[in-house]
């Protein structure tokens, strides 16, 4: 469809034309196109989605947030540490899976020798292969239960009964770490408030003395090389 229209001015006409038309009949190869870029937007806006909740950066993420309450600190390791530093942690616990999706998924995509959907299937199996091998069965009973689900093996397991199990068990498991982390630093916490009841000193803040007390102990110890050294053999199991 075409329209036209003139102007009049004082100087004459000034014809031009507007075209509103469009062809029904397009290319099949760029609808094809079309639909693999929607694709790619549509993915890029879920990989914080995928990034949080279906790999190891829940787990690591919260136990270091747990380190730094344990330790009395406010702002010290800030957000954007905490969150580099579990982002790639994840990248290393996650290596072996990446590498199984770049075989059996991306590799053969591209070569053409499988087709999308196929891609798509071949990574998903993978990354639910590392889902399942952290996810307690009792969680896993619990989503399949409410699903009604009846099957043979956990592989069959569709993605929206596999991730929430292996959510509730990340969380799980990182607050009973984070609990572990806690229990010394609340030793010194008790220690320093009846050292300093029995010295009568009731109006100085225990947290005054625990804090350096607790950044001590934890240098002492080599506390982050031990954190991170659980963490990663937490994901080995």
């Amino acid at each position: 469809m075409q329209l036209q229209t003139e102007a009049q001015t004082t100087g004459g006409a000034l014809p031009f034309s507007l075209n509103l038309g469009f062809n029904p009949a397009g290319d099949p190869a760029d609808v094809d196109t079309g639909i693999q870029i929607l694709f790619v937007i549509t993915l890029l806006a879920l990989t914080p989605s995928i990034v949080l909740l279906m790999t190891s950066f829940t787990r690591i993420v919260i136990v270091l947030s747990f380190i730094r309450s344990a330790l009395s600190l406010q702002g010290a390791p800030s957000n954007q540490i905490i969150i580099g530093l579990a982002f790639f942690m994840s990248l290393f616990v996650m290596a072996p899976t990446w590498a199984k999706i770049q075989t059996t998924a991306v590799d053969p995509y591209s070569a053409e020798q499988i087709t999308g959907p196929e891609a798509l299937d071949n990574a998903s199996t993978a990354i639910k292969e590392f889902m399942l091998k952290q996810t307690r069965p009792q969680d896993m009973e619990l989503f399949v239960t409410m699903a009604r689900i009846q099957t043979s093996s956990a592989m069959q397991l569709p993605l929206n009964v596999v991730i929430p199990a292996f959510i509730l068990s990340e969380l799980k498991t990182a607050f009973q770490i984070g609990f572990l982390i806690f229990m010394p630093f609340i030793m010194i916490d008790l220690i320093v408030a009846t050292v300093l009841m029995g010295m009568g000193m009731m109006m100085m803040p225990p947290v005054t003395i625990s804090l350096p007390l607790k950044i001590l102990l934890f240098v002492l110890v080599d506390g982050w090389n031990l954190i991170v050294q659980s963490l990663l053999e937490s994901f080995a199991t």
